[in-house]
């Protein structure tokens, strides 16, 4: 289809702004539909199989059903992800941020399959996850699909990805500038002005399509909070210290027990859910996201034990039952956990006579947890400003969130959790400056197309008369057999041999062979337009070459790029 092509070869360039708009609506569509689908295949169930009929209600559920639900679960995650070839059973945030580093950010539609499958049985069953995890991979591996299916250039695909992650983020909590920020500072890992528009686009379209489909998206019921919030300033310093506390027990326990991946996949699932079950016996609170949990904190402040054994619990089995291998996420979990230190910093507080609002510690802690976790305080922040509709947050919010942040990574030296996991794969996400740049644009926004393509064997004749136009590179094809040749080497042989040189008409060559003629030849290796220029970049070190032949994707040759002209360009956007 000709319109395809073109809408294709415009967005190999760097401001192909409109086309990425049309892309941004088509991923918050596609995206607000995988999670509404993903959203019913988790709480229809769960309202038929507990007691109370409520989604996320596990406390209803008799002793021994708390502790079989995990197992079961388990169980079932086993048959499904042996039932796959080991590629198939990678999947969650860290595996999307790994294929987008990695991989120019193509995902699969069987890993897709998988999450939605795996995720679902997780939640469904009680497992200590939680599903925004799962949501952003889902949208980000459908965005992906979408430029994969339409074959569009890879630097294209990294903006999708990051299209599908705000959207489900916007999706699952209503939140549709957190998800914006979260998608540039958790997984793009860079703020680009140009990639913001396209984003902002799907994360509301996903937005708008969740409410008007289910009339509101699955957010957390917070109470009001005053406006006058100066007075807790002192008291939320300690609160920060607290949550980082927290979220490095959060990450050293994620990380000692990704230790044990090296145990089989499936010995791993059964003994999680066997340690989630029987932790659900004594404490059913700790099953499922835990946003139930959240409203009870607002609701009985002052049951401090039981805060405090539930902090424990969801801060120790949540990174405990993801690091064994279960499918779910952890964004969830670390707001429970969160909400639950901070009320319980507050109810201590109250004890010891100061008058302290919960509500206010706990929405907080929120924020700080996540922001911490993730290593994204900014996102934590937008989350809290939109979650509770109150601007007054933002000067308390900051503060806790910088502490925690400096708690966790300055004086315990952690990393994310999506970064201690890929750590432990042996993976690096955090790109060079150069790669991050030539990321951004097409081959095809910056190939040369002045070259011409000729035989190996030509005439003196044709090759002068091709000569005239002063092309930039002479294209030799002969058999499978291709090669860049400058002009001016060609040029010169035919001056030497066929010029003014006192050569008779009866000793000039009837054809030159373009491959024998002494001149600087190189392989003419083959690259798509859709490649970013840091394939490109990567491709001529691995190969050793200064020039690629750009080629469309029925292989016709589009056009040549060069080692000159990639670092012109990385030069001219450093200098922008």
């Amino acid at each position: 289809m000709p319109w395809l092509e073109r809408f294709r070869q415009r967005l190999t360039h760097f401001d192909a702004l409109p086309q990425l708009v049309v892309l941004g609506v088509l991923s918050g569509l596609s995206t607000g539909l995988v999670i509404l689908l993903f959203r019913l295949a988790i709480e229809l169930p769960q309202q038929w199989l507990l007691p109370a009929g409520i989604s996320e209600h596990f406390e209803s559920l008799p002793l021994w059903q708390r502790f079989a639900f995990p197992i079961i679960g388990s169980l079932l995650l086993v048959g499904l992800l042996y039932a796959l070839p080991a590629a198939s059973r990678s999947v969650g945030i860290p595996h999307l941020i790994a294929r987008l580093n990695y991989h120019q950010g193509k995902l699969s539609l069987t890993n897709l399959i998988t999450q939605f499958i795996g995720g679902a049985i997780a939640l469904g069953s009680g497992h200590s996850v939680g599903r925004e995890g799962p949501a952003v991979y889902l949208g980000g591996s459908c965005s992906s699909l979408i430029g994969q299916w339409m074959k569009l250039p890879n630097n294209t695909l990294r903006i999708l990805i990051g299209c599908g992650t705000a959207a489900a983020i916007s999706a699952v909590f209503n939140t549709p500038l957190a998800g914006v920020i979260f998608a540039m500072e958790v997984v793009l890992l860079e703020y680009s002005i140009l990639g913001f528009i396209p984003i902002i686009v799907a994360a509301v379209v996903a937005d708008v399509f969740m409410q008007i489909t289910l009339g509101h998206a699955e957010g957390l019921s917070l109470p009001i909070l005053p406006l006058d919030m100066l007075h807790d300033l002192p008291l939320l310093l300690i609160l920060g210290l607290g949550i980082g506390l927290l979220a490095a027990a959060f990450i050293g326990t994620l990380q000692q027990t990704l230790r044990l991946r090296r145990v089989p996949l499936a010995v791993r699932l059964l003994f999680a859910g066997f340690i989630a079950g029987a932790i659900s016996m004594a404490l059913p609170e700790v099953m499922g996201t835990g946003y139930d949990s959240i409203e009870g904190v607002f609701e009985n402040p002052d049951h401090l034990e039981f805060l405090l054994l539930l902090l424990i619990c969801k801060t120790l089995l949540t990174p405990f039952v993801i690091a064994m291998g279960i499918p779910g996420g952890l964004i969830g979990p670390s707001l429970v956990i969160g909400a639950v230190g901070g009320a319980l910093l507050a109810g201590t507080a109250r004890h010891l006579g100061l008058d302290i609002s919960t509500d206010l510690f706990a929405i907080i802690g929120m924020g700080s947890m996540m922001g911490a976790v993730l290593n994204a305080p900014l996102a934590a922040l937008i989350a809290l400003l939109e979650l509770t509709d109150n601007s007054a947050i933002i000067l308390p919010g900051m503060l806790a969130i910088v502490i925690s942040n400096l708690t966790l990574r300055s004086l315990f030296k952690r990393p994310s959790a999506f970064q201690a996991i890929l750590q432990a794969q042996g993976l690096d996400i955090n790109q060079a400056p150069v790669a991050q740049a030539l990321s951004r644009a097409a081959v095809g926004s910056l190939m040369d197309r002045d070259f011409i393509s000729t035989p190996g064997q030509s005439t003196p004749e044709l090759l002068s008369r091709l000569l005239q136009s002063s092309p930039r590179w002479i294209l030799v094809e002969r058999q499978n057999e291709r090669a860049l040749m400058p002009p001016g080497d060609i040029r010169s042989w035919l001056e030497n041999h066929i010029g003014d040189k006192g050569v008779g008409e009866k000793d000039k060559p009837a054809t030159v062979d373009l491959m024998q003629i002494p001149a600087t030849r190189q392989d003419a290796i083959n690259i798509y337009s859709r490649s970013t220029l840091h394939e490109a970049w990567e491709l001529m070190s691995a190969k050793g070459v200064s020039a690629l032949l750009v080629v469309s994707n029925q292989d016709k040759p589009l056009g040549v790029i060069s080692h000159r002209q990639i670092e012109e360009f990385y030069h001219h956007r450093q200098a922008l």
